[in-house]
């Protein structure tokens, strides 16, 4: 199997199929909103994962693509960078039986703020390890501590924005979040079995689930699969405009008379 042979059979049809599915429900924001993460994620990830490449934390088979590079990277890996966020934001769209703008608040009784604050502190302190994996060079945390280093500080944002509103919408949050993982984490390991990529075992802890697949692989496809769900949570739920307004408000320079 090539890797273009992989986005087609595990993600661009599953994305045709789930459009299908949507197509009733879609609304114009829904694309936007999509198609922001998708860009985002490409700029993002992008000086990431040349960086991995690189220094080898993980390489691809030069005769499973087809030979078009950018830096280190292949296009299949940059159309990966897109593609994923369509396919879980289209999953998390199909999933919401509600409205994700008209859901009312049911957290009464609950200190909004201190749920906000008390996410950010403990996705911080993952963060600070990671980056201490990092500064003393344990080579076998290496893939992890990179994972994390990265992933971290955008998640750390949408968790002081909005971790009560996630909180609000945690079903279809957790029920979109695992699923893509499982899938995505299962595609993932047929790929490394195909030698498709191979991740370096001298720079990532040698955990293999299922005996194939590194538990580093795991956690990226769980990281990333959370910074799209809560972003695209956030953007197209009523609360999260509202508050994104009430900020900006209140940041913004008062005019001048």
């Amino acid at each position: 199997m090539t890797y273009a042979q992989f986005l087609l059979i595990f993600l661009v049809l599953p994305i045709l199929l789930l459009a299908g599915a949507v197509r009733r429900r879609w609304r114009q924001r829904y694309g936007l909103v999509v198609g922001l993460h998708s860009l985002i994620a490409l700029a993002y990830t992008t000086p990431w994962d040349n960086y991995l490449v690189a220094t080898r934390v993980w390489w691809y088979d030069p005769g499973r693509v087809m030979g078009i590079t950018w830096g280190w990277v292949p296009l299949e890996e940059y159309t990966f960078f897109v593609l994923q966020p369509i396919l879980v934001g289209l999953w998390l769209i199909y999933l919401s039986s509600l409205s994700l703008s008209s859901m009312p608040w049911r957290g009464e009784g609950m200190d909004r703020a201190a749920l906000r604050w008390g996410a950010t502190l403990g996705g911080g302190l993952i963060w600070l390890g990671a980056l201490a994996v990092l500064v003393f060079g344990w080579r076998p945390g290496t893939y992890l501590g990179l994972e994390l280093g990265w992933l971290m500080p955008p998640i750390l944002l949408q968790l002081a924005f909005g971790a009560d509103i996630l909180w609000r919408y945690r079903r279809p949050v957790i029920w979109a979040i695992a699923t893509a993982t499982f899938y995505l984490a299962g595609a993932d390991a047929l790929a490394i079995r195909s030698g498709i990529w191979t991740i370096d075992p001298d720079q990532s802890l040698g955990i293999l689930l299922g005996g194939v697949l590194p538990w580093e692989e795991f956690v990226f496809f769980a990281l990333t699969n959370v910074l799209i769900v809560f972003g695209i949570t956030l953007l197209l739920s009523a609360e999260g405009r509202g508050r994104a307004q009430r900020w900006w408000g209140r940041w913004r320079p008062a005019r001048e008379p």
